[in-house]
């Protein structure tokens, strides 16, 4: 109402134009009345006379029918609001009309309209009910806009964000402005926008069911769901006021709204990096949170309604890392990083593009990290680094500032590093808080002569130094007329103006403070109510201290809210301040366990989101891996100085009178066996360690069995497995060395384990982790993950590569991979989830390379370290490492499938991995080559009649790659033909002896390197193997490079060596032997003296004698001869 007051002009046209539209529309209005009530009598008449399905339906409880029929006349009411509206009528006028028009309702349906009409009131409504002002209901912000809000603001609505919601919007479609057909930005939901939501209040489902509901219609394979933990470096924002109890903090890159009385989060997802800092308007409407890295973004958010409504892209070129509002909102100023750091002050509401103005700061400032503007005079903006405080004065486009100098020597103290900066209300003077204990005060310079200056200035000056107590102060902001400080013992304190003491807290139980944020109360007035318990002030009279609630945040990673009536403290999360790198999902029960190296030990259950059990161990006790038992019944915990322990799953009590100490280095992995009677954990020394759980007869329930270092490089995965035809335990693990070692389970003796078998699995690659492949197939694998971006599955028994396919390829290679649980492992398709670096994602079984099948989405920017799937195969868990976070993730195995199929079917997916596709000159250069193979089998020179075939002999493989492009070693052509020819031995017990062209498309894109050619690998070979001599570049001598490919490696023959490269030189015809049938190695010597020089580099080798023009010609290499 005070807005429609204040722009009687504008609400009066509005007016006019509403009747002149209710005049006009008159008839049409008339006939959807009718239509809709037509179709509510249809409705009602098919309910009266059921059949088929309809009566089956009829059965279901009185409850459930009345909750439908509200539905479906909400449903009704909705659309004739919304034609109204779009008519310019009065929504509140038509629905008076249709009322008078409707028949008498009977008495139920007059109390179903009741109740509807209650769960239907506005804020404003229910609070002039209680007898209470409605503006103190959701405020818009324009309550303290003034006129100087934009026109998007007055009009924006009070509807508060809808709790059971709890998936933000996605990273996808966060924020990104659209654009109109003039080019100008229009940002796709202002603050004018209502809610998206426009379900009827009787159809929305409980928090249960709306979870369901959103797996159901996902459109993401993976949605996020749940954050556990916090960012301890950002402060928490409290939104409190009388409509919600709410605060926003940030965990990586996503920042939470949560409901700390509901236990319910929204999740605001848009960045791409870790934020780095938050700030809010006044009336906690607003918030904004930036990031900073490569495409970094503000982003403004609506806090009632959960959705972005700008997005700053770029605002500085690395990112931002202090920020701040002005109080009616309309205004941003952003900080940006070193070198080069600048300040921008933005007009959110009418630009995103660029900044009303922007100054660029020395770097002799030092980073600035921390900004606040002036309430009073938003003209005035103050920030500080740890050694400056720059004081700055805007108006139009132009910005000025000062940067006074302070030192230990002005006031014969130690001043300390500058934490935060403030201005002080009804006064021209700042203060600033120091890492000593000290508050600077700062005011105008005065001038020689004549009175002070009383107009807000930049041009100050350090006046006093005050020492306000002993320990450093963290934070400094304002209340009413206090000014409170938070420092790194837990303690707050309250000042007057004067800097005089009036109150302090200091039995929190918090850690240091990084944030002290109040609820917002509009106009709130210090009254003592006579059952209020607030405590007494710091003056003589002990007056009781009247202040509003507030939350607290640390660096510790805690959130506390602190009740002033009667300082009750009530903590809202206690999370990990450290790495984590430990997850582990219960295997029967809706539980994650999450440790981290903080030596804190948590236990969540996941699908009620409360806490079930919890541990701090002694310090010096960091957690780095564990894992639970098949049957639930305990918890291995291995941590980095390499001790182990065994907890009971309920307790988290030790199952074990003594620790296990038999790893020197930290503890990496942990696992058991299927039959829980085993637990190997393997640690950073490359040694791999067994324990064997005991009889209770024994009065030990674990025992240490032995340890072998088999590894001669850190060891990537380790896994248990089940014998073939048997129920026998096998235990498995690959490292950096390309071993894949089994261990004797069975044979060993207390320190004496013993190795069953060691293999060379890879021959350039380095694998990455390994899982065992699910009985999909009737032989059976185990699945590897290498850091060329390629899938292999080994045969169990013969540890023969039996297939290579080519892996997802988000950037980085597949850090750790988990076959997703089914109820049926046998006849359910099955699906892997996996992590890289920084992202998450899903892969649809049985693997064949084909791009669509797989999926991932950024989880945590500053890494993923570890990956957990819940027992039912329904969620994932991410952990980030250094960001202290863990993810929840919702599986929808509808979109992936839906995804996998609108890439196409049988070959149209890998038609698209070739250059050019189905019609591009690579597929005909293939088919081609595939012709001519079939003449080179069948003898080039020959006059005998041909046998014309769409298949090739299995000989003929290694030709056709190299002619398109790849060339790979003898192995990889072994396991090229050993995958083509075994590949339905065990369903026919016959060898394929030849591909068709489907077939090797397929191979050719799942065996050729994934990203083409390296120029980096051959210059490496070259750095590793060469000396500088001089050159600028690394040389290999002739001959020693002669010797190595004679005798490293896959080592060449002196013949086939000479033959190679005087073809490879131009003095042979093309194609060597293998074409013309023979070679006369006479003279091969001296050509290869005469044409290779004796000094060999990288630009000389793979331009001369490899043909690609040089090094930089090895990203497009020619394929012009079948060699």
């Amino acid at each position: 109402m005070a807005d429609q007051e204040e722009q009687p002009s504008s609400e009066g046209m509005k007016a006019e134009e509403v009747a002149d539209d209710n005049t006009a529309n008159q008839d049409e209005q008339q006939e959807t009345e009718q239509a809709v009530d037509a179709t509510t009598e249809e409705e009602t008449n098919r309910n009266e006379q059921p059949t088929g399905d309809a009566q089956d339906e009829q059965e279901e409880t009185k409850d459930e029918e009345a909750t439908d029929d509200a539905g479906k006349e909400q449903t009704e009411e909705d659309a004739v609001l919304e034609k109204g509206e779009e008519e310019g009528e009065d929504p509140s006028q038509d629905a008076i009309e249709d009322g008078e028009k409707e028949d008498e309702p009977s008495e139920e349906q007059v109390n179903e309209d009741d109740k509807r009409e209650d769960r239907e009131q506005s804020p404003a409504q229910m609070a002039e009910d209680d007898g209470e002002e409605p503006q103190a209901v959701a405020p818009p912000p324009t309550a303290e806009a003034g006129s100087s809000s934009p026109q998007l603001m007055r009009e924006a609505t009070e509807e508060p964000i809808q709790e059971e919601t709890t998936n933000g919007p996605s990273a996808d479609s966060t924020a990104e402005p659209s654009s109109d057909q003039g080019g100008e930005t229009v940002k796709p939901s202002t603050p004018v926008d209502k809610p998206s939501d426009t379900t009827p209040v009787a159809d929305r489902p409980s928090t249960a069911s709306s979870a369901t509901s959103n797996v159901e219609v996902s459109t993401n394979a993976l949605s996020l769901t749940w954050s556990f933990g916090v960012n301890k470096t950002v402060p928490t924002i409290n939104l409190t006021n009388q409509l919600r109890r709410m605060c926003v903090y940030t965990t990586g890159h996503t920042a939470v709204l949560y409901n700390y009385e509901k236990n319910t989060q929204k999740l605001l997802q848009g960045h791409s990096n870790n934020i780095t800092c938050t700030c809010a308007s006044r009336d906690k409407r607003w918030i904004a949170t930036a990031d900073k890295g490569p495409n970094s973004m503000v982003i403004v958010w609506d806090t009632y309604t959960g959705t972005p409504v700008q997005t700053i892209f770029e605002a500085h070129e690395n990112g931002v890392v202090a920020m701040a509002m002005t109080p009616d909102a309309k205004y941003l100023v952003t900080m940006g990083t070193i070198p080069d750091q600048s300040l921008s002050i933005w007009d959110w509401t009418t630009d995103g593009e660029t900044p009303v103005c922007s100054t660029q700061l020395s770097n002799s400032y030092g980073q600035q990290t921390y900004v606040h503007f002036n309430p009073e005079d938003t003209s005035q903006i103050v920030s500080n680094s740890d050694s400056q405080v720059i004081f700055y004065a805007w108006k139009g486009n132009k910005i000025e500032f000062v940067a006074p100098s302070l030192t230990d020597q002005d006031f014969n103290r130690v001043v300390g590093n500058y934490s935060q900066s403030i201005y002080c209300s009804n006064s021209t003077r700042a203060f600033t808080a120091t890492s000593v204990g000290n508050v600077v005060v700062w005011d105008n310079c005065r001038p020689i002569s004549g009175p002070p200056l009383l107009e807000p200035s930049p041009n100050k000056k350090a006046f006093k130094l005050v020492r306000v107590q002993e320990r450093g102060i963290t934070v400094l902001t304002t209340t009413e007329q206090y000014i409170v400080t938070g420092d790194v013992n837990g303690h707050v304190k309250f000042y007057d103006l004067q800097l005089r003491m009036s109150n302090w807290y200091n039995e929190f139980g918090v850690g240091p403070i990084n944030s002290v944020s109040f609820a917002y109360v509009p106009d709130f007035e210090p009254e003592l109510a006579e059952d209020s318990d607030y405590p007494p002030d710091a003056t003589i009279n002990a007056t009781s201290f009247i202040t509003r609630d507030y939350i607290l945040s640390t660096f510790i990673a805690q959130i506390a809210l602190i009740i002033a009536d009667g300082t009750q403290v009530k903590m809202i999360h206690s999370e990990h301040d450290a790495a984590i790198h430990a997850l582990a999902t219960h295997p029967n029960l809706s539980q994650v366990a999450i440790g981290s190296y903080s030596g804190f030990l948590k236990v969540w259950n996941y699908k009620s989101r409360t806490l079930v059990a919890s541990r701090n161990f002694p310090k010096g006790h960091l957690i780095r891996c564990m894992a639970y038992d098949p049957k639930g019944n305990y918890l291995g915990v291995g941590f980095t100085n390499g001790c182990v322990r065994i907890l009971d799953a309920i307790s988290l009590e030790d199952e074990c009178e003594e620790l296990f100490r038999y790893s020197r280095d930290a503890v990496t992995h942990c696992t058991f066996s299927h039959d829980s009677k085993w637990m190997a954990v393997a640690d950073a020394d490359h040694c791999v360690t067994v324990f064997k759980a005991q009889h209770p007869s024994t009065g030990m329930t674990w025992d240490y069995l032995g340890k072998h270092r088999a590894h001669y490089k850190p060891i990537q995965d380790l896994s248990f497995g089940v014998a073939l035809d048997s129920d026998t335990p096998r235990l498995l693990s690959v490292g950096q060395d390309r071993a894949l070692i089994e261990y004797d389970l069975f044979n060993s003796s207390r320190d004496d384990l013993k190795l069953l078998g060691m293999d060379r699995i890879e021959q350039s690659g380095v694998p990455q982790c390994l899982v065992w492949y699910p009985p999909i197939t009737k032989e059976q694998f185990f699945l590897t993950s290498n850091d060329q971006f390629k899938f292999k599955l080994f045969n169990t028994t013969t540890k023969m590569c039996r297939k290579t396919v080519l892996g997802p390829t988000y950037g980085s290679p597949i850090q750790r991979m988990q076959v997703l649980p089914t109820k049926d492992p046998i006849h359910d398709k099955r699906y892997l989830a996996f992590i890289t670096s920084d992202k998450v994602g899903m892969h649809i079984m049985p693997l064949d390379g084909n791009p669509h099948n797989g999926m991932a989405m950024m989880a945590h920017p500053s890494g993923v370290t570890n990956l957990a799937c819940s027992h039912d195969g329904k969620y994932l868990f991410t952990s980030g490492g250094s960001d202290s976070t863990v993810l929840m993730w919702t599986i929808s195995i509808v979109a992936l499938e839906a995804t996998a199929k609108l890439g196409g079917e049988d070959l149209i997916p890998f038609y698209g991995l070739l250059e050019g596709g189905r019609e591009g000159e690579l597929f005909r250069e293939l088919e081609n080559y595939f012709y001519y193979a079939q003449i080179r089998s069948q003898g080039v020179d020959t006059t005998d009649m041909r046998e014309v075939s769409v298949k090739i002999p299995l000989s003929e493989i290694p030709f056709v790659m190299r002619a398109m492009g790849h060339y790979p070693s003898e192995q990889e052509i072994e396991d090229m033909t050993n995958e083509v020819k075994f590949s339905q031995y065990v369903d026919t017990g016959k060898y394929n002896t030849d591909i068709d062209l489907g077939e090797f498309i397929k191979l050719y894109v799942n065996h050729r390197p994934a990203f083409g050619l390296s120029e980096a690998k051959l210059q490496w070979a070259f750095e590793v193997l060469g000396f500088d001599e001089g050159m600028g570049q690394p040389a290999i001598e002739r001959g020693e490079l002669l010797h190595m490919l004679q005798n490293k490696g896959e080592q060449m023959t002196e013949a086939n060596l000479a033959e190679y490269l005087t073809t490879l030189l131009g003095f042979n015809p093309e194609g060597g032997s293998s074409e013309i049938g023979s070679f006369d190695p006479a003279g091969a010597a001296d050509l290869l003296d005469e044409s290779l020089p004796e000094l060999i580099t990288a630009d000389m080798f793979a331009g001369e004698v490899l043909g690609f023009g040089g090094v930089e010609g090895m990203e497009q290499p020619s394929a012009s001869v079948m060699e």
